[in-house]
């Protein structure tokens, strides 16, 4: 069985400096950070990527992943992204797979979608970095059926998914598509959102939780830290929190202390 490390992603609290999200995941005593792209590592500024990637290893901290904003199938370059990435020292990025739900999108967009994401798994893998899909609605990721169909048609060892619960959906809905996706998955955003986007306590759905990381690490069977792509490597690698209760900074020892223990049970 494969040690999943906690951490957090960094827009848990946009509204923070970088070196203060830092100093609240050391005393949260979680392991990585995921460093988004949109306010505290922005794509392209090498120079800030690498300060926080020194600042958050000189916290005894590490950065797992570079939490970008790139879209397939639009008119954007990867290349400041994978900079950024590679100045943070981290061997994944974050990615969306376009701007339309999979019902939505024709045998045109999701042809050029699947292409871009060719290129861009070609062009990191090229640099030694692998990319995950964002497991969200409005993209082609949008189920688990739809993402497995992206990660085949793709069909690149260099580009793995996320996973996170479905809004709404319930526990046994969101486990069966974790079970669907658990051999592309290297990293899970770990928050509770119910009956909507209400956002709660993560023990609030400790009946989610609890099963989804018995699963979790029953599965991640690597001999070692899993990567960061897909399943050739196996496996979450990171339980990164995403958001909290009022984006309270105050609460997040409190959770990380749960997302801990469900690490640990």
């Amino acid at each position: 069985m494969t040690k999943i490390r906690p951490g957090l992603c960094s827009v848990t609290f946009r509204s923070l400096e970088a070196e203060e999200v830092i100093g609240l995941a050391a005393e949260a005593e979680l392991d990585v950070i995921e460093w988004g792209a949109d306010v505290h590592v922005p794509a392209g500024d090498i120079e800030r990527a690498a300060q926080i990637a020194t600042e958050t290893a000189d916290a005894g901290l590490t950065s797992c992943s570079y939490g970008s904003y790139f879209r397939a199938g639009a008119e954007e370059s990867l290349t400041p992204i994978l900079d950024s990435a590679e100045a943070l020292g981290v061997d994944r990025v974050r990615i969306w797979a376009g701007h339309r739900g999979s019902a939505e999108a024709s045998p045109e967009q999701w042809g050029e979608i699947v292409a871009r994401l060719r290129d861009a798994a070609a062009e990191a893998d090229a640099r030694g970095i692998g990319l995950a899909l964002e497991f969200h609605s409005g993209t082609l990721a949008d189920t688990a059926p739809t993402t497995l169909r992206l990660l085949a048609e793709v069909d690149s060892p260099a580009l793995s998914t996320y996973w996170q619960p479905t809004v709404g959906a319930s526990v046994e809905a969101v486990l069966a598509e974790y079970r669907a996706l658990a051999a592309h998955t290297s990293a899970a955003h770990v928050f509770s959102w119910w009956p909507a986007q209400e956002r709660l306590p993560l023990r609030a759905r400790d009946a989610l939780w609890t099963r989804f990381f018995a699963e979790a690490l029953g599965s991640s069977t690597g001999s070692g830290a899993p990567g960061a792509r897909g399943a050739a490597t196996g496996g979450v690698r990171d339980a990164l929190l995403e958001f909290v209760p009022g984006d309270d900074p105050a609460l997040l020892r409190g959770e990380a202390a749960a997302l801990r223990a469900y690490l640990s049970a």
